[in-house]
């Protein structure tokens, strides 16, 4: 579950930058690279060896970073994350027992979800702030809205991830159902790998200017 303080940071941010990092000595370059260009928020995604490593240095070096820990598929990697310093935890699926985990952590999570019945899943373990992925896969946002429209009178709130580029995300944003939304275009593991900081704050910035006015 994401409490009330943190679901209006991330409305305040509104561009969530999903990041891959194979060399941790790039996360702190990177992180103000995005903080450059407006952009405050991140995934980081726990797909390589060096992103606790990674995490760790961000949350020392950069705090006005909502740094947020994707591809959490396990109670282990909750507990890593949390102890990094995380402020957030995301999955691209719903599994019960690192929601259940979480939520005996206090630690806020955000499960994915990609059906009515995995949405019925969250729900009932009070989760209000959604992943939706792969949003592209699943329709787009015509699709969530469709899905989710029998939900609508509970008050839930999505994270789109997966399809959302630079073209659409104004789109999703307008959207009152949409908290914030991320995606690895802002900073592909290219740019990262070739230290091209300027790039990813102009596509940071372009990123902010088109969010829907935040």
């Amino acid at each position: 579950m994401i409490d009330n303080v943190l679901a209006a940071d991330l409305a305040e941010a509104r561009i969530i930058a999903v990041i891959t990092i194979e060399n941790p000595q790039r996360a702190v370059p990177l992180a103000k690279a995005l903080v450059a260009g407006g952009v405050h928020a991140m995934e980081l995604t726990l797909r390589t060896a060096g992103a606790i490593d990674a995490l760790k240095a961000i949350v020392d070096a950069v705090p006005e970073m909502i740094a947020g820990v994707g591809t959490v598929l396990t109670v282990d990697q909750l507990r890593q994350v949390k102890e990094a310093g995380a402020r957030l935890g995301v999955a691209p699926g719903f599994n019960r027992e690192v929601v259940q985990a979480a939520a005996d952590m206090g630690f806020p999570f955000a499960p994915g979800v990609m059906t009515p019945s995995e949405i019925e899943g969250a729900v009932a373990m009070g989760n209000r702030i959604l992943k939706f992925y792969h949003a592209g896969v699943a329709g787009g946002l015509a699709g969530l809205k469709a899905m989710a429209g029998p939900y609508n009178h509970l008050g839930l709130r999505y994270i789109p991830l997966g399809g959302v580029s630079q073209e659409n995300v104004a789109q999703w944003l307008a959207d009152p159902m949409i908290l914030a939304a991320g995606g690895s275009w802002i900073a592909p593991p290219a740019l990262i790998d070739a230290a091209a900081w300027d790039e990813i704050t102009a596509r940071a910035r372009a990123a902010s200017a088109g969010n829907g006015g935040r």
